[in-house]
């Protein structure tokens, strides 16, 4: 549904899956899996037959197992040309890659990675509770980098759900919205305290440029919350705006019901005056990159010509190769976060203990 020129609304539409997206972004999957208890081999305790194992995308009984057996999950593929951002807000993912980076992060963490010129991956999602269910929910954000970047070594970068910037607004009513900052300023995060500013993106990430206003934003609403998310400072900046959590949400004055994907005219602020739910949103935004995209699945260039070269180069090099023994390896059952880096290097959240 597209809206009067006057209203700070461009166009309302339904979210299906996975999401639309407007550049700098490519893509975002939501996933929000009710999985049961755990079996002896981190998947679940439950019969998967009439699933299409290995490209199950069927959410029977509230669940996917997607490409994986026994454990659900992304088995390891290749990637060129963007970046994927990663947000787990419950349950863990197990990330293994050819650079030889391994991690599992959960409960708010984040992992940005840019893939550049080529890297393989895998994306498992253990279930270690045996006695109760292993809810998962996460969003895959795909960004894409400008084609000066798109061959750039591939970089691995882990954001720890304490480290990550949020503050919360309480409105006249008393009722309050939490705002978290996995990408880009957003006020009051500067003088809220102890949030300090924006995490800094990976080096050559398009979020990493001053003037491309990239912003990933999370909201939670308290019932009948009344916010005003503020207007961007960047020219050119696109915005969009997708609920998808919650009954209703007015947004500028207009009610919206049901989930939706709502793009907004970033330079005007906009007041969002919750429904009768708790209402949670995700914010993108970001000038575009304005150049041509060509995608062939899990590759992304500027031209058809490139996209030939990228299938060339990985059935050559298969992107550095697959250092791991399984194509998708699980991280044992101990539920400590932890990411080791190519270079070896060992690090974990700081709500977390070291490792003994």
């Amino acid at each position: 549904m597209t809206t009067p020129a006057a209203s700070p609304i461009v166009q309302i539409k339904a979210l299906g899956f996975p999401w639309e997206t407007i550049d700098p972004f490519l893509f975002c999957a939501y996933h929000d899996d009710a999985y049961p208890r755990a079996n002896a081999q981190m998947g679940p305790d439950a019969p998967l037959a009439g699933r299409d194992l290995g490209q199950d995308f069927s959410r029977r009984d509230g669940w996917s197992m997607y490409h994986g057996d026994p454990v659900p999950g992304f088995p390891g593929h290749p990637h060129r040309g963007f970046e994927t951002v990663t947000i787990v807000r419950k349950g863990l993912v197990d990330h293994s890659d050819s650079l030889g980076a391994a991690a599992r992060f959960g409960g708010g963490d984040v992992q940005w990675l840019t893939a550049g010129k080529g890297i393989v991956h895998s994306e498992m999602f253990p279930l270690l509770n045996a006695d109760a269910a292993n809810p998962l929910e996460l969003f895959q954000i795909w960004l894409n980098l400008p084609a000066r970047n798109k061959m750039v070594d591939a970089h691995f970068t882990m954001f720890w759900a304490d480290d990550i910037p949020r503050f919360t607004a309480t409105d006249g009513e008393g009722r309050k919205t939490e705002v978290a900052s996995v990408a880009g300023r957003i006020a009051p995060i500067d003088g809220a305290p102890g949030a300090g500013g924006p995490l800094a993106p990976p080096p050559d990430s398009w979020a990493a440029q001053a003037d491309a206003d990239v912003a990933i934003w999370t909201l939670r609403m308290e019932p009948h919350a009344r916010w005003t998310l503020p207007a961007a400072t960047g020219e050119g900046t696109r915005r969009s705006l997708y609920f998808f959590k919650g009954r209703s949400v007015a947004v500028a004055g207009e009610r919206i019901d049901g989930h939706a994907a709502i793009e907004l005219r970033a330079g005007v602020a906009v007041e969002l005056v919750n429904g009768d739910e708790v209402g949670e949103f995700l914010v993108l935004q970001g000038r575009p990159i304005g150049e041509p995209v060509v995608q062939y699945g899990p590759f992304v260039m500027n031209s058809q010509a490139e996209i030939a070269q990228t299938m060339a180069d990985y059935r050559r090099t298969q992107f550095g190769g697959w250092p791991w023994a399984d194509p998708a390896p699980v991280h044992g059952r101990d539920p400590a976060r932890f990411a080791r880096h190519p270079d070896g290097r060992e690090e974990r959240p700081q709500d977390q203990p070291a490792a003994s």
